[in-house]
């Protein structure tokens, strides 16, 4: 048991999902930082996370989990609450692209569901599960990592950005459904961040930036959308909900 329920210690405790690379790792360290107990949740733990246990020892907790499995949500809701009996952050963090980039003309069901099932309907019922954990608390916070597709066409991953649009309305409904129980509900809007989900586009969007698409000049790092997470995770957006944080570069700007 991580969980000592008969010290008077405030443990802050933490769930970030799809944790083990890119935003979500970036994510995870800065919250251990900031004295979280974090449990990373990924399909496969990877090395990265390996590298953040040594560092870190118990304050970082591997569990195998994916979202888009009813039978792997409702084991994390029971680590969760065996080990620790509370959850004071959780944030949805798990995504992937698609397999391959298509025309909406060309993007087929597998396609569709491939993507889906895990960005958005993984969220939505990992969220539903912990949600409990999270009203317990006479204060605790959802972060949803949406992204700029949430409003941008892209016609050649039409399912990304539905699957991201659709993380918006997730915010809006959870954070109508559990203001009553103290929980905040905040969306996160990456801009382009340079991780290995966009190391194969990384050319064009250099090229993109330099022609002016964002207004600060650089690709995003995982650390500055992990500072956006630290910043609610400590209090500062307490009296927001159903809020966004647009952390891209200036992106959303529009300009003449």
């Amino acid at each position: 048991m991580y969980y000592i329920k008969y010290l008077k210690v405030k443990i802050m405790v933490a769930v970030v999902t799809g944790g083990s690379r890119g935003i979500g790792k970036g994510i995870a360290e800065a919250l251990l930082k900031k004295d979280f107990t974090v449990i990373v949740t990924a399909r496969n733990k990877g090395v990265e996370i390996e590298e953040l246990e040594k560092v870190y020892n118990k304050k970082v907790i591997f569990v195998p989990c994916d979202i888009s499995n009813d039978e792997a949500r409702k084991n994390l809701a029971s680590f969760v609450k065996e080990n620790f009996g509370k959850l004071d952050l959780l944030v949805n963090n798990a995504g992937v692209a698609p397999r391959e980039r298509k025309d909406i003309l060309e993007i087929t069901p597998e396609d569709f569901d491939y993507l889906t099932d895990i960005n958005l309907k993984g969220t939505f019922f990992v969220t539903q599960e912990l949600a409990p954990l999270l009203m317990a608390n006479e204060k605790s916070r959802i972060v949803n990592i949406s992204s700029m597709s949430a409003y941008t066409a892209s016609v050649s991953r039409g399912e990304y950005c539905i699957s991201k649009a659709g993380i918006s309305m997730i915010t809006k409904l959870f954070a109508a459904r559990l203001a009553e129980y103290g929980v905040s509900v905040i969306e996160i809007r990456p801009g382009i961040i340079e991780t290995d989900m966009t190391a194969k586009v990384k050319e064009k969007y250099e090229k993109l930036i330099a022609e002016g698409i964002t207004p600060i000049n650089r690709m995003g790092k995982p650390e500055d959308v992990a500072k956006c997470v630290v910043s609610v995770a400590e209090g500062n957006f307490d009296f927001c909900t159903g809020t966004v944080i647009d952390c891209d570069g200036g992106f959303n700007v529009r300009r003449l």
